[in-house]
């Protein structure tokens, strides 16, 4: 899919008054005020199933279990040409943002597809290639802008995936206020999507969970959102609802307080809470979930360590707005690498630990490593016959399952790779026989250069 924008832009007079203050701005603000970046994006993945487990994506799907691959491995190589104009002179300016996209297969195959980095034929098997091209034009009044088209939004109760090779997308309008010196508004309605691995800018919006009706997963229309942010000083605090047509409500808050003990020692606490209640047709069946996490963090000179509790109460999961083949983001503490964390009636603690070697003289080197940890997990009350129909916990048994993670990564400072970041990330998870998720290993590695055209 490819398109052509044309432009038309008037002509503007100056008095000669004006001459000196034009000749230090931009002669054309709509053009010379743009920026075209290409980024460069190399992702190797591989998960092994470990006890038993199997890969049933692509061709696998069409064998016995037990001649399926115990493993899924796929590379792939991106490409970003994303172009972001100015503002067209005047009290109300006009631009446009568009951007283009081609993905190339390295190494994947049939029996090992399913990680997501490509598009899966109707033969099973991983495209060679695939690409995409869209764009949004936009307005600005003052400091708020209005936009319309292809877009990332990043809000906690509507947001794209961005841990694949290409991020998924949004097709709607999207309005940003920043009149205030402490508070951002923004809202936005969506009507199509784009999932990580598609090209195809026409498909409606799914959940996390992926719901079926009939053998077929239920689609969405819309999705709408309205909200905002408030900062000031060491407080944060946000609140968002979110709409997805005839399936939920879903309310978002959000308090963060950051207290510095000194120059080199802090304490960063931070609180989601998110309310769902299916609404209007209820298509994703009745819902009634309360999902918080609570997070502290203390700080000394390189040093971090974070506690996270997270509460799931309700007997529905805590869900959220997908994007075709894979959820979009979700902005509570334990959804981690590989699990959320997220069952119904699950509660999960966190221990995380960051050190940056900024303070050992090696800036852009970072190091992350979490151990998170889950039980009762209990869906056996539930009356959403969805769910329950993907799986049900047996309440007599002890679920349990644990998620470990490492990402290490560094970003060149200077010279002509500056920019250019290096990312290994390593998950292990295990569960119980009674949990949904199977146990696997799995290796990230993800190289990324964007280099700056103009």
């Amino acid at each position: 899919m490819y398109r052509h924008v044309l432009f038309l832009t008037g002509a503007f007079c100056l008095t000669a008054a004006e001459i000196s203050e034009a000749d230090q701005q931009p002669s054309n603000p709509l053009i010379d005020s743009g920026k075209l970046t290409l980024t460069n994006k190399n992702f190797f993945f591989y998960r092994d199933f470990r006890h038993g487990n199997s890969n049933s994506a692509g061709t696998n799907s069409t064998k016995p279990p037990a001649e399926r691959n115990g493993y899924a491995e796929e590379w792939a190589q991106g490409f970003i040409l994303d172009y972001q104009s100015g503002f067209t002179p005047g009290l109300l300016g006009f631009g446009i943002d568009a951007q283009g996209a081609l993905g190339l297969k390295l190494n994947s195959g049939g029996g090992t597809t399913g990680l997501r980095l490509l598009p899966e034929g109707s033969d099973g098997k991983p495209d060679d290639y695939y690409s995409r091209a869209g764009g949004a034009l936009k307005a600005r009044l003052s400091k708020s802008t209005l936009k319309y088209g292809q877009q990332m939004p990043m809000t906690p109760v509507l947001a794209v995936n961005t841990v694949r090779l290409f991020p998924s997308l949004a097709t709607g309008l999207q309005l940003n206020v920043k009149e205030f010196d402490y508070l951002s508004l923004e809202s936005g309605h969506f009507t199509r999507q784009t999932g990580v691995d598609s090209s195809n800018d026409n498909d409606r919006f799914t959940t996390d969970y992926a719901l079926k009706r009939n053998g077929k997963a239920i689609t969405y229309d819309s999705a709408s959102f309205i909200g905002g942010r408030y900062q000031y000083s060491g407080i944060s605090l946000s609140l968002y609802a979110g709409q997805l047509e005839d399936a939920w409500h879903q309310y978002y808050g959000n308090a963060k307080y950051s207290y510095s003990i000194d120059q080199a020692r802090r304490l960063n606490f931070d609180l989601n809470v998110y309310r769902t209640l299916n609404y209007g047709k209820s298509l994703a069946g009745p819902i009634n979930n309360t999902s918080w996490s609570l997070s502290s963090a203390y700080t000394s000179g390189a040093h971090t360590v974070s506690l996270i509790h997270q509460q799931i109460n309700g007997d529905e999961p805590l869900d959220w707005i997908g994007f075709g083949t894979m959820g979009g983001t979700v902005t509570i503490g334990n959804a981690v690498q590989y699990a959320t964390f997220s069952e119904a009636n699950e509660r999960s603690w966190q221990l995380r630990y960051d050190l940056n070697f900024a303070a050992f003289g090696i800036p852009g080197l970072t190091v992350m490593a979490r151990y998170v940890r889950g039980d009762n997990m209990d869906n056996s009350r539930s009356n959403n016959p969805f769910y329950t129909a993907r799986f049900v916990y047996d309440p007599d048994k002890d679920n349990k399952h644990w998620e470990r993670d490492f990402d290490i990564r560094y970003v060149i400072q200077s010279g002509p790779a500056n920019g250019l970041s290096f990312r290994l990330r390593h998950a292990t998870h295990r569960a119980t026989t009674g949990y949904r998720y199977v146990d696997i290993d799995e290796i990230r590695l993800i190289t990324e250069l964007p280099i700056d055209v103009f």
